[in-house]
């Protein structure tokens, strides 16, 4: 185990895990006109990322599993932009009926979020497209990686766990937190952190001492630190551990805007109560 194989996958795949959930919370929560500018732009980047993903499909290099792993960050951040912008959700906007049984609460939520879950599947099958066949599948592993760990945290999220993070909601999404139950925790949970640790534990394995080439050496550690990510991400749902508190940098702009509203409602107030007293 070396820093140059080990190390340097590891670092960077949390630089990226960190800096680009960073940037998307920020972008985000930016007033509302600036989100057509953002979102044309990371388009432009996600199109270039799927090219990227095509040319190197062949090429075995370490520049090339670390060119594909970020290929398919790019694409799946752009995907995130497009459902936290409210660009791709669902059909239902409204939150969840009071005294709605769990099965159709379950139905509402799925209602609430389901273009956004057939613009995932359709991506992918995109890029397993584009790829199928090929020597370098790092793009389409890191992609399904995301996916069923994004499920999964959407469905624990759903089931009951202790920390809903609404704060990372942006206000037109607000209504999704009526889906969500806060709970210690759900049968559902130690199934997908052990089925996920279990698969991290096996690239862990192939990246230490599975793998000789350099390209399975990178592939396998940057996919390994992505899971075991993921795996940690879903611990934070349970835990008393304030996880939002790493991209507070990110969430001033957010803060910022509700100031901005609070001042604005505040003076709005003030002016009708001005009003009102000048017509006694």
């Amino acid at each position: 185990m070396s820093f140059t194989a080990h190390g340097v996958p590891v670092l960077l795949t949390l630089f990226i895990w960190w800096f680009s959930t960073g940037v998307i919370l920020y972008l985000d929560g930016l007033p509302k006109p600036t989100y057509r500018w953002s979102f044309l732009g990371t388009s432009m980047v996600a199109l270039a990322a799927l090219v990227g993903l095509v040319v190197m499909r062949d090429t075995t290099s370490t520049a090339a599993a670390y060119c594909a792993f970020a290929c398919a960050i790019f694409i799946w951040g752009w995907q995130e932009m497009a459902f936290l912008m409210g660009y791709i959700t669902g059909t239902r906007q409204q939150p969840c009926p009071a005294g709605a049984t769990e099965s159709r609460r379950f139905i509402f939520a799925t209602q609430a979020i389901i273009y956004h879950e057939l613009a995932l599947i359709a991506t992918g099958l995109l890029i397993v497209t584009f790829t199928w066949g090929a020597t370098n599948q790092v793009g389409a592993q890191t992609y399904f990686i995301l996916w069923a760990m994004r499920l999964s945290a959407k469905l624990n999220l759903f089931f009951g766990v202790r920390n809903l993070y609404e704060k990372f909601l942006p206000d037109h999404l607000k209504h999704l937190e009526s889906y969500f139950r806060k709970s210690a925790m759900n049968l559902l949970f130690p199934v997908s952190v052990t089925a996920a640790s279990a698969v991290a534990a096996i690239l862990w394995y192939s990246a230490i001492a599975g793998s000789t080439s350099a390209f399975d050496i990178t592939s396998h550690t940057l996919l390994a630190t992505l899971l075991t990510l993921a795996v940690v991400e879903h611990w934070f749902l349970v835990l008393p551990i304030p996880a939002e508190a790493m991209w507070n940098w990110a969430l001033g702009a957010r803060a910022e805007k509700n100031t901005v509203r609070e001042s604005d409602a505040n003076r709005s107030s003030s002016n009708a109560s001005l009003a009102r007293s000048s017509t006694r």
